[in-house]
């Protein structure tokens, strides 16, 4: 190969960077101005309110892993979804599954914890990106990141990530609802919604992975995150209806994804945040006034590996956090307690390893005096545990 050659191939390099590189400053500088208006002050609400034990008190009561689709050796990202009292599941799990991360054959799976059996039910795919592509119009190459939520009407909505050309960067969020009201969950199906109105760009470049707040009017706030280059948080308003209301920046800073949401007061909430720098901590930003308006705070003491997580606030002053304790690798993942969300302490260890294993992209909810946790078991399973006050066995 001739020197001139080797340098026209080089200058061509360049210039795709610089190409690259200046369509995502463009595209960061639109979204930075552009924020669609939010409803009115919203009031969050705990999911454990009444709760007479501390998170400290929780006691291990079951663990397992949840039943894969047959033949399916690939597994990531879960989201807990808890059930009424009248349904015949307490939680619900969604998470998508195939023979690898972004293999052509990769769909939302869910499984459910039926009260009558105390056992999960075998798991069953529910959104296929094949079908889920000729719906939109366009092609889908990946599906990821299920978030789930419950409207008040009780119908199931799922959030999830959909790829077209392009890696996940190229997102879309797609919104999809429960088609058919009722119970039975080998006739689950989902509707499309629509794609999230998000970005300039198509609407690509924004993820979802974290769990939503719920709000005290039945609608609720959806983290999601901006990821082309750059990465940022963002808040998405939705009405008891699912309808999408408007959203909100919650960093200014450049390298914060997968944001979770923790409640302080009713309108007083924290962010805990992925950070992609070599900072190796856990970020934190806060609102004042119900997601209107957000800014930054110092980082956490918390040492993370650049990795997802997941908090909740089960009651004034009760914070639970799963994360991955470690700077280095994801082979510890923890469950930490906070009374204010910034000072945390270890409390349990939900799953340690060494080596190449991996515990990652923990998922938790509130159910009936209950907190459940699932997490990714080495990228081959979803794995759970189900804590409850110790006093419940005295």
């Amino acid at each position: 190969m001739t020197d001139s050659l080797l340098l026209l191939i080089a200058r061509s390099r360049v210039v795709r960077l610089l190409v690259g590189l200046v369509i995502c400053l463009v595209l960061v500088g639109l979204d930075l101005g552009r924020r669609a208006p939010l409803a009115p002050l919203a009031q969050a609400v705990w999911p454990a309110a009444d709760a007479k034990q501390s998170p400290a008190s929780l006691v291990l009561i079951g663990q397992g892993s949840i039943p894969m689709p047959a033949e399916t050796p690939a597994a990531h990202a879960s989201t807990l979804l808890a059930m009424p009292s009248s349904h015949p599941a307490s939680v619900m799990a969604f998470w998508f599954a195939g023979t690898r991360e972004s293999a052509p054959d990769v769909q939302i799976a869910a499984s459910q914890f039926d009260r009558s059996s105390q056992q999960w039910r075998a798991a069953r795919f529910v959104v296929n990106r094949h079908a889920l592509g000729g719906q939109l119009g366009f092609g889908v190459r990946r599906l990821g990141n299920p978030v789930a939520w419950l409207d008040q009407q009780g119908k199931i909505h799922l959030f999830v990530v959909a790829t077209g050309f392009g890696g996940w960067a190229a997102s879309r969020v797609v919104h999809l609802r429960q088609a058919r009201a009722g119970h039975d969950f080998d006739a689950l199906t989902f509707d499309i919604e629509r794609v999230l109105p998000l970005s300039w760009l198509w609407n690509t470049s924004f993820l979802v992975r974290s769990a939503p707040l719920a709000l005290s009017d039945g609608g609720m706030v959806l983290p999601v995150h901006f990821e082309l280059g750059f990465k940022y948080p963002v808040s998405l308003r939705f009405d008891a209806r699912g309808n999408f209301k408007g959203m909100a920046r919650i960093s200014q800073r450049l390298h914060l994804l997968q944001p979770t949401l923790l409640v302080q007061s009713e309108s007083h909430w924290l962010a805990l945040l992925r950070d992609h720098s070599d900072a190796g901590k856990v970020a934190i930003a806060q609102t004042h006034n119900g997601g209107q308006s957000w800014s930054d705070l110092p980082d956490l003491a918390l040492d993370n590996p650049d990795a997802s997580i997941a908090g909740l606030a089960l009651a004034p002053g009760q914070m639970v956090l799963a994360h991955n304790s470690s700077f280095h690798s994801r082979n510890d993942l923890d469950l930490s307690i906070s009374s204010d969300g910034k000072s945390w302490v270890k409390s349990k260890a939900l799953a340690h390893g060494a080596g190449g294993d991996e515990y990652s992209y923990p998922a938790m909810v509130w159910v009936e005096g209950a907190l459940w946790v699932s997490y990714t078991d080495q990228r081959k399973s979803i794995a759970w545990q189900r804590f409850a006050a110790a006093s419940k066995f005295q």
